[in-house]
C-alpha cells in the first residue's frame, strides 16, 4: 500500500503476482524472439525498416567503408525478419507473375497441380534435411556450399559448390530477362528498338532482350560495386512490392465472385484474335443505314469494300466476342481441368466453340491470330516453372546474422516454404476457376489488349501488378549478383579449386571484385540466350543438383551416426532425406535429361579435378567416414580361423634399413616383395630410428614420406 513493489523472493510464492504479467505487451509479437525489452508493435516496425535480403558478410563489408561506425553489433535477428521474409521473398518472384497462368492453361489445372506439388515436395524435404545439417553448428557466408563441402568432403563441395553458384549466377539472368519482359510487353512496348518487321515478332524481342539486358547487367553490376547498401535500402521496397501483388490477386479473385472486370476476348469461329491491330470485334457496321467495314476486315480481305476477296475462314465463321474473366462463380474451372499442349506455330483455340474449317492453302502469317510461341508438353513446363521454388537456402545462408539460428532456421524455412505452396497451389485452382482457357493460353496477353494476363485478374488496377512485378524481378536480380560473387568467393578462398583462387581476392574491405567481373559475364551468357523459356531449364539443372547433395549428406551422416552428428532439428530421418535426392534426382531428368547430363558432366569433371590436385583439406567428411566404416565393418567379418586356398593372399613385412639422410639403402627389396606379392597381398613396411622420438620428429615424418614413395 505505500507504492513500493514487493520484492521477490525465493522463499514466497509469488505467481499469483506475476500471473497478471504473463501476458503484458505480447499480444502483438508474431514469433516469441521478436521481442525485446519493450515487445510492443514500435519494435517489429523498427526491425522491419531495417530488414535486408542480403546474405551474411554483406552488410559487414559495407560497415567497414563507415567510419562513423564503431562496432559491429551483435546478431539480433529473430525468425519473422531473418528468415521467413527473406526466403518468402526468394522464393515467390517472376515465374509467378509472368508464366504460372500459361502453364495453368497449358497442362490444365490438374496437371498444374502435380507439377507445383512435385516441386515443392522436393523444396520442403530439402528443407527438412538443410535444417538438421544447419543447426548441427554454424554455417557461415557460403552457405549450402558450407554445409556440403564439410558433409561430404573438398570434392563433392567444390563441385556442387560452383553449381550452385552458376545456377544462382543464372537466375539473375533469368530475373533480368523478366525485368525486360514486363518492360517491352507491358510498360512501355514502344520502347523497343528493334522493331516487329514481316512477322518476326519472336526474333526482334529476342534481340531487344539481349540490347536492354546488356545494358541493365551492367547497371547493376556497377550498383553492386559502388555499394550493396544501396541495395540493402531498397529490400524493404522489393519486399513490399511481392506482398501487395499477392494481395491484389487474392483480393481481384474475392471480386469476381459479384462483380467481374470487363476484359471482352475477340473469337473469329473458335480462334482467338489478338486486338493489337484493331479495337471493334466485328466484320462491319451500321451507321446511318450504312454498312461500313472495320478494320478487322481489312486485315483479312484485300480491301474495305464489302465485295472484296477476304481470307477463306474469315468468310466461313462469325466474329463473336467473350468475357476473358466470367469469375470465380461461373463455372468455368471444368473446361480449364485438362491439358491442352501443342505444336509452335500454332493458334490459341477455345474448345467446344462452332467453327469452320477453311481452305488449308491460306497463310496464317499476316492474320492477327494468338499464336504459340513454343512447342508445350509436360517436362518442358517442370523445368519452366522449378525456378519459382527455389530461394529456401536464404535464411541458411545468413545464420551468423541470427539470434538463434538453430531455432529460426527449421522454423522460419519450413514456414516459408508452406506459405508459397499454399499460394502457388491456391493461385492455380483460382487462376483456372476465374479466367477463360483461351486468356489463360495467351502467355503474352494479346488478345486483352497486351495486358499482363495477372493484371487483368488483379484489384484495383493491371498494374499493381505489373509495376509490383517489375520492381520484385529488379530486386530478385540485383539479390542474385550481390550473393552469387560472395559464394565463389568463399570457395575461392578455401582453396580446393587452384584456378579459381584469383576470385578471393577484392577490394580492402573483402568486396568480391573480380568474382562480381566473373559473375556479370557468365550472367551475360544466360542474356545472350534472351529467352526466359530457355533459361529457366538451366538454372533449375543447377538447384536440382545442390538440392540432392544437400540431402545425401543428411542421409550419410545419419546412417553413419557420426560423433559430432547432434543436429537440435529433430524432425528428420534419413528415409525423408533418400526420398529427396531421389525426386531431386527424378526431377532433374523429367525437365531436360541432356540438361541434366551436362550438369553431371560439368560437376563430375569438377570433382575429377579437385581430387587430382590433391583435395588438401581435411574437415572430418561424410564419405571418409564411409570408408572407414566400410573398412571397418570389412575387417571384423574376416574370420578367424584360416582362410580358404582359393582366398590366401601373400602378406609381407619387411624391415628396412635407412642411411643418415633417411633414404633406403636396398631399394630392390621394395621391388622384389612386389614381384612375390603380385599386386595382390599387403606389404608392410617399418623401419628403427635410433634416438628419442620428440627429437626425432622431421626424420621420422621424412622416413615415412621416403617409404611411401618407394612403395608407389
Amino acid at each position: 500500500g505505500d507504492g513500493i513493489a514487493r520484492e521477490s523472493s525465493p522463499f514466497i510464492n509469488s505467481a499469483e503476482l506475476d500471473r497478471g504479467n504473463i501476458y503484458e505487451g505480447k499480444n502483438m509479437a508474431l514469433f516469441e524472439e521478436e521481442m525485446d525489452s519493450n515487445p510492443m508493435v514500435s519494435s517489429l516496425l523498427n526491425k522491419l525498416a531495417n530488414y535486408t535480403n542480403l546474405t551474411q558478410g554483406v552488410v559487414e563489408h559495407e560497415a567497414d567503408e563507415d567510419s562513423k561506425r564503431k562496432e559491429v553489433k551483435g546478431p539480433q535477428m529473430g525468425t519473422f525478419i531473418g528468415v521467413y521474409l527473406p526466403c518468402l521473398q526468394n522464393i515467390l518472384g517472376v515465374i509467378l507473375f509472368l508464366r504460372l497462368t500459361w502453364i495453368v492453361g497449358t497442362a490444365g489445372v490438374l496437371e498444374s497441380f502435380i507439377i507445383v506439388f512435385m516441386c515443392c515436395a522436393c523444396t520442403m524435404l530439402t528443407a527438412i534435411s538443410m535444417s538438421a545439417i544447419a543447426t548441427n553448428g554454424v554455417v557461415p557466408a557460403g552457405g549450402s556450399y558450407y554445409m556440403i563441402s564439410r558433409s561430404l568432403g573438398p570434392e563433392f563441395g567444390g563441385a556442387v559448390g560452383l553449381c550452385f553458384y552458376l545456377g544462382t549466377t543464372f537466375a539473375g539472368a533469368m530475373y533480368i530477362l523478366g525485368t525486360i519482359e514486363i518492360l517491352l510487353t507491358y510498360i512501355s512496348p514502344s520502347a523497343a528498338i528493334f522493331k516487329v518487321e514481316d512477322g518476326e515478332e519472336t526474333e526482334a524481342m529476342l534481340n531487344n532482350m539481349r540490347v536492354y539486358g546488356t545494358c541493365i547487367i551492367i547497371l547493376m553490376a556497377v550498383v553492386v560495386f559502388v555499394g550493396v547498401k544501396y541495395v540493402n535500402k531498397l529490400a524493404l521496397v522489393f519486399l513490399a512490392c511481392v506482398i501487395l501483388s499477392i494481395i491484389a490477386i487474392y483480393a481481384g479473385v474475392i471480386k469476381t465472385a459479384f462483380d467481374p472486370p470487363d476484359f471482352p476476348i475477340c473469337l473469329l469461329g473458335n480462334r482467338t484474335l489478338s486486338k493489337r491491330s484493331f479495337d471493334v470485334c466485328a466484320k462491319f457496321t451500321e451507321s446511318n443505314n450504312e454498312t461500313k467495314t472495320t478494320p478487322l476486315w481489312r486485315l483479312f480481305c484485300d480491301s474495305s469494300l464489302l465485295n472484296a476477296t477476304c481470307d477463306d475462314y474469315f468468310s466461313l465463321n462469325n466474329v463473336t466476342e467473350i468475357q476473358g474473366i466470367p469469375g470465380i462463380m461461373s463455372g468455368v474451372l471444368t473446361d480449364n481441368l485438362w491439358s491442352t499442349y501443342s505444336e509452335k506455330g500454332s493458334i490459341v483455340e477455345k474448345k467446344d466453340q462452332p467453327s469452320v474449317a477453311g481452305s488449308e492453302e491460306s497463310k496464317m502469317g499476316g492474320l492477327p491470330y494468338v499464336f504459340t510461341d513454343i512447342m508445350t508438353y509436360f517436362t518442358m513446363l517442370v523445368g519452366i516453372y522449378f525456378p519459382s521454388v527455389t530461394g529456401i537456402m536464404a535464411g541458411s545462408n545468413r545464420s551468423g546474422d541470427l539470434k538463434d539460428a538453430q531455432k529460426s532456421i527449421p522454423t522460419g524455412t519450413i514456414l516459408a516454404i508452406s506459405t508459397t505452396s499454399f499460394i502457388y497451389l491456391s493461385c492455380i485452382v483460382l487462376f483456372g476457376a476465374c479466367i477463360e482457357g483461351v486468356i489463360l493460353r495467351d502467355k503474352f496477353g494479346e488478345a486483352v489488349n497486351g495486358n499482363l494476363v495477372v493484371g487483368t485478374l488483379a484489384w484495383p488496377s493491371p498494374w499493381v501488378i505489373v509495376i509490383g512485378s517489375f520492381f520484385s524481378t529488379c530486386g530478385a536480380g540485383l539479390q542474385s549478383l550481390t550473393g552469387a560473387p560472395r559464394l565463389l568467393q568463399a570457395i575461392a578462398r578455401d582453396g580446393i579449386v587452384p584456378f579459381i583462387q584469383i576470385f578471393g581476392h577484392g577490394k580492402a574491405n573483402g568486396e568480391p571484385t573480380w568474382a562480381l567481373l566473373l559473375t556479370a559475364c557468365i550472367c551475360e551468357i544466360g542474356i545472350l540466350i534472351a529467352s526466359l523459356d530457355s533459361v529457366a531449364p538451366i538454372l533449375s539443372m543447377f538447384f536440382l543438383m545442390c538440392y540432392m547433395f544437400v540431402n545425401l549428406a543428411c542421409a550419410v551422416q545419419t546412417l553413419l551416426r557420426t560423433p559430432n552428428w547432434r543436429p537440435r532439428f529433430k524432425y528428420y530421418h534419413w528415409t525423408l532425406s533418400f526420398l529427396g535426392m531421389s525426386l531431386c534426382l527424378a526431377l532433374m531428368f523429367i525437365c531436360s535429361w541432356y540438361y541434366a547430363l551436362i550438369a553431371m558432366l560439368i560437376a563430375g569433371c569438377i570433382y575429377k579435378y579437385i581430387e587430382y590436385r590433391g583435395a588438401e583439406k581435411e574437415w572430418g567428411d561424410g564419405i571418409r567416414g564411409l570408408s572407414l566404416n566400410a573398412a571397418r565393418y570389412a575387417l571384423l567379418r574376416v574370420e578367424d580361423g584360416p582362410p580358404h586356398t582359393k582366398n590366401w593372399r601373400p602378406q609381407l613385412l619387411v624391415l628396412l634399413n635407412l642411411d643418415n639422410e633417411q633414404l633406403v639403402k636396398h631399394p630392390r627389396l621394395l621391388s622384389f616383395t612386389s614381384q612375390l606379392k603380385a599386386g595382390k597381398g599387403l606389404t608392410i613396411v617399418g623401419s628403427v630410428l635410433q634416438g628419442i622420438y620428440l627429437d626425432k620428429c622431421t626424420e621420422t615424418q621424412k622416413a615415412e614420406e621416403v617409404c611411401k614413395r618407394e612403395l608407389a
